[in-house]
């Protein structure tokens, strides 16, 4: 009889230090929970887009975006500029789905001696999807400036000298951009020796 009230006692300490030990677990356990740093909060990454360029120096000659003009599908003979041609007709694109651009960049010497001529113009326009639009030749040269001084010399420090030129683009052409070039060491553009770039256009 006295051997099972041992026995007894010693089951109910075993039981309670079951309990004691399980307890401590527990609290251990919620302690290093509420010690853990909590995760920092997710935050929604939003794409970094570049920013348009203006202006774009190309060794000694710096480009500058001037204007952008639409002139939708019909070059006007009201629109000649001093209305030096009274013979000339509207000039309208076959093609529904297109535009008249014209655009003119200003080019200016920052360096200390004049350039040669024809150390720089302007070349293709190229939309958001890589098309690219060549600039119209002799059936828009009554709308263009005269003299129009696309590769002039330029002088050291002058005001950007223009040069305007007008293309033929697809109206669903989107992101549209301008190509400079500039002859290298100063000298005259050639298929080797020129430098290139890309001017944002704002089309008005």
């Amino acid at each position: 009889m006295k051997f099972n009230k041992q026995s007894g006692q010693v089951s109910r300490l075993l039981l309670v230090l079951a309990i004691i030990i399980l307890v401590a677990v527990v609290i251990v356990y919620l302690v290093m929970r509420m010690a853990e740093k909590p995760p920092e909060p997710t935050v929604p990454t939003t794409p970094i887009w570049p920013m348009p360029v203006y202006e774009q120096n190309l060794g000694n000659i710096r480009f500058v975006f001037e204007s952008a003009i639409n002139r939708g599908n019909i070059l006007r003979a009201s629109e000649i500029p001093n209305n030096r041609n009274k013979t000339q007709k509207d000039l309208s694109i076959s093609n529904p789905g297109a535009k008249f651009i014209q655009i003119t960049i200003g080019a200016q010497n920052i360096g200390t001696e004049n350039t040669v001529q024809n150390a720089w113009t302007i070349e293709d326009i190229v939309d958001s999807k890589g098309r690219h639009y060549v600039p119209l030749a002799n059936n828009v040269s009554p709308w263009l400036p005269n003299p129009n001084l696309c590769g002039a010399l330029l002088k050291p420090a002058f005001d950007p000298t223009p040069c305007t030129k007008i293309y033929e683009v697809s109206k669903e052409s989107t992101g549209l951009k301008i190509t400079v070039e500039a002859g290298q060491n100063n000298k005259v553009i050639s298929s080797k020796n020129y430098d290139s770039s890309l001017l944002d256009l704002i089309i008005k």
